[in-house]
């Protein structure tokens, strides 16, 4: 299973990385490591303004390859598996009303 440390220092990063039409929540890992849909990826998330990071199991749901139309960076969106943190709620609260901006974001 491969790891991931993922720190966003801001509501916009996080933002850009999250996922909220998967129905448990997932992020988006920027990375050139290759990656097929479902593997398992272990997740340590610092969410904007907190000290502690938390650690989430995750599956891979989403792959954007290397040279993909647009520009978009590649990586892989991961699906929580786990959220016994509420990752997701904080994540919802952080940003807000961001939510409902129409900007882009690394998968929509």
């Amino acid at each position: 299973m491969s790891n991931f440390v993922l720190e966003f220092k801001n509501e916009r990063e996080l933002y850009m990385a999250y996922m909220p039409f998967l129905k448990q929540g997932g992020l988006f890992i920027k990375t050139a490591e290759q990656f097929e849909l479902g593997d398992k990826i272990s997740l340590e998330v610092t969410l904007p303004g907190q000290l502690e990071s938390v650690n989430l199991e995750t599956s891979v749901c989403w792959i954007t390859p290397h040279g993909a139309q647009n520009g978009t960076e590649p990586g892989v969106g991961v699906a929580f598996l786990n959220d016994e943190h509420n990752v997701r709620n904080q994540i919802e609260s952080n940003l807000g009303r961001m939510l409902n901006s129409k900007e882009a974001t690394y998968t929509m």
